[in-house]
């Protein structure tokens, strides 16, 4: 097994990990990603002029939703009860990015970064999708885990330390 890799059963196929008899910890992730758009795009966004409505209140609802379906987009993902998912965006008019950046937590037997991971990707898809009859170049990159907090593993913070700094601007 790969570097501790568990989702192979002793046949080598993929399954689902057993984690009924592990213990039920709060758990918590972040995970950020970005969008580079044109300039005249990131104004169509802030200004809300943009034809298919709020952008960034759309993207967030987006982001929420797919942090809670995570493990019917994700194989051998767990289901989670998600005890709180927030979602920020972060506008960058010099390099002409939105940042989206999620926090989900929960009291569980398993991770929580997919779910983070998930939401970031699914808020930048949802920008792309509402803003690409404007501008289809946009380029979603940088989609990574800030921090994750709790379970067997610990505490893990990104060598960057972005999580602990980042405030959100919208």
């Amino acid at each position: 097994m790969a570097g501790g890799l568990t989702h192979f059963n002793s046949a080598g196929d993929a399954h689902m990990v057993d984690v009924g008899k592990k213990a039920e910890t709060h758990r918590i992730a972040t995970a950020q990603g970005e969008i580079r758009m044109l300039p005249d795009t990131l104004r169509i966004i802030e200004d809300g002029t943009n034809k298919k409505g709020d952008v960034l209140g759309v993207a967030r609802i987006a982001a929420i939703m797919a942090a809670k379906k995570t493990s019917d987009l994700i194989p051998l993902c767990h289901p989670l009860p998600l005890t709180k998912v927030s979602v920020d965006f972060h506008i960058d008019r010099q390099k002409s990015t939105v940042r989206c950046m999620v926090t989900c937590e929960t009291y569980g037997k398993t991770g929580i970064e997919m779910e983070a991971l998930t939401a970031v990707n699914v808020g930048l898809l949802t920008i792309y999708d509402m803003c690409k009859a404007v501008d289809k170049g946009m380029v979603m990159n940088d989609i990574r885990l800030l921090e994750k907090i709790g379970g067997k593993s610990g505490h893990w913070l990104s060598e960057s330390g972005d999580a602990a700094s980042a405030t959100p601007l919208i």
